[in-house]
């Protein structure tokens, strides 16, 4: 299939000039170098199913393997060079149809394009005059490998007058803070993803019932989202029954559903580059028992606290915050934690009493990475204060509570497992949720779920 651009291509154009403005404050004279991700072997004359890298795409908008972008800045001149894969049609008869350096410029609005067979005899001239390499640093080897080869080269020309560069900046933190501010096009599709993502929840929820096993949900899962043209998970699923649930990477296996347990799904998928992420928790019998119930109940009210700062003006950590009060406080009402052991709420949240059952943070970032990237601190604060809350921000919001058999435990709540989780975009008024299109309350999961059996 021929290489397709969405969203257009001016976006792409856009976000290198973006960066090249970020890149120009720092160096007005210097070339950036940025390679795609490697394709990966499986086993034996296979590969796993190739997937670009985050930063390539954003910038580019190309999906094949074996390229690299530079752009080279000068003063208020900007070129932009891309080498990839030649055309060749014994290769695309086995694997499919490149676009070639001949097509590049046109459809990727590049200046120049080459053969990735040209890339060491290019590159050396390319970085030749520049003081400054934006690159990513000492986090990619076969970019560290080619560094050293093409600068190498250049150093054996230095009685030529030809100089190497001398500074290597790090151009990912530069990229990742763009990516963590969403356009329109991006948050259109990441609700197109939530959508899909929550259609396959529901066809879960509606398999669901005791003696079947995780990998028969899971097969719904994965069915919906191809179905409805997901282009894979974004991550590994999680289909999670009884004290399974207690295992907070678990991955779908032959576990048996049981009448009487809860079942967790952290499922999400991935469409034109874009990730959503959902977690629901339901009764594998469609009934929630009264324990059940209490600790559901709990987390979602976490959650409703948590998403109630997801505003602008708030810190990242303002949601876990809000979940950690309203969690703790439920774990004492619960009879999990007392007064006599662990004193105020105030004190049990500072000495950390909640974690025995609730050891994650509430909140990461989401966008083309499931973790997105972008920091959780403010940048260049020496203080390192939490990042404030912007417009067009994405992020989850997933509290949870886990209960292992323990003597601490009551007996009714041991094997719970419970996580809900929804994305989230920050916006200039209320937060807008992606994900709920799925189910949250207790009344409608029973509900679909009585509509569905």
């Amino acid at each position: 299939m021929k290489t397709k651009l969405i969203p257009p291509q001016e976006i792409f154009v856009a976000r290198r000039f973006a960066l090249v403005k970020r890149v120009r404050a720092i160096s007005e004279n210097s070339i950036v170098i940025l390679n795609t991700a490697p394709e990966v072997a499986r086993n034996r004359d296979n590969e796993y199913a190739y997937r670009h890298d985050s930063d390539f795409y954003y910038l580019t908008g190309f999906t094949e393997p074996e390229a690299f972008l530079v752009i080279q800045t000068i003063g208020d001149k900007t070129t932009t060079h891309l080498f990839c894969r030649p055309k060749d049609l014994e290769r695309e008869i086995w694997d499919g149809i490149r676009l070639g350096p001949e097509a590049a410029p046109e459809e990727l609005g590049i200046d120049y394009a080459y053969s990735i067979a040209d890339l060491d005899t290019k590159m050396p001239e390319l970085m030749t005059g520049f003081d400054q390499v934006f690159t990513r640093n000492h986090t990619n080897e076969l970019m560290d490998e080619y560094l050293r080869k093409w600068t190498g080269e250049l150093a054996k020309k230095s009685r030529l007058g030809i100089s190497k560069p001398s500074v290597f900046q790090d151009v990912e933190c530069l990229i990742h803070d763009m990516r963590l501010f969403k356009d329109e096009s991006e948050i259109a599709t990441m609700q197109q993803a939530a959508w899909i993502s929550s259609q396959a929840h529901l066809a879960a929820m509606k398999r669901s019932k005791p003696g079947l096993k995780e990998y028969h949900l899971e097969a719904e899962i994965l069915y919906t989202f191809r179905n409805h043209g997901s282009e894979s998970v974004a991550y590994n699923s999680i289909v999670a029954t009884g004290e399974n649930a207690c295992v907070l990477h678990y991955r779908a296996a032959d576990s048996i559903l049981k009448d009487g347990d809860l079942c967790l799904i952290d499922a999400g998928c991935e469409l034109l580059g874009y990730a959503s992420d959902i977690t629901r928790t339901f009764p594998v019998n469609g009934k929630f028992s009264p324990a059940q119930a209490q600790a559901y109940n709990l987390v979602l009210a976490a959650q409703e606290a948590a998403i109630a700062k997801c505003k602008v003006g708030e810190s990242f950590q303002a949601p876990h915050d809000a979940a950690l009060e309203v969690l703790t406080k439920g774990l004492f009402e619960m009879g999990i934690l007392n007064q006599q052991q662990h004193g105020s709420i105030e004190s049990a949240i500072e000495n950390k009493a909640y974690q025995p059952y609730y050891m994650h943070r509430t909140s990461h970032w989401l966008g083309m990475d499931v973790h997105d990237v972008g920091s959780y601190r403010e940048l260049n604060d020496p203080n390192k204060a939490w990042r404030t809350l912007q417009p067009n921000m994405i992020l989850t919001v997933e509290p949870g509570l886990y209960f292992r058999p323990s003597k601490e435990i009551p007996k009714e709540y041991w094997n719970i497992g419970i996580r809900i989780e929804d994305d989230v975009v920050i916006t200039t008024g209320e937060p807008l949720i992606l994900s709920r299109d799925v189910p949250v309350t207790v009344s409608e999961i029973e509900a679909w779920m009585a509509q569905s059996s």
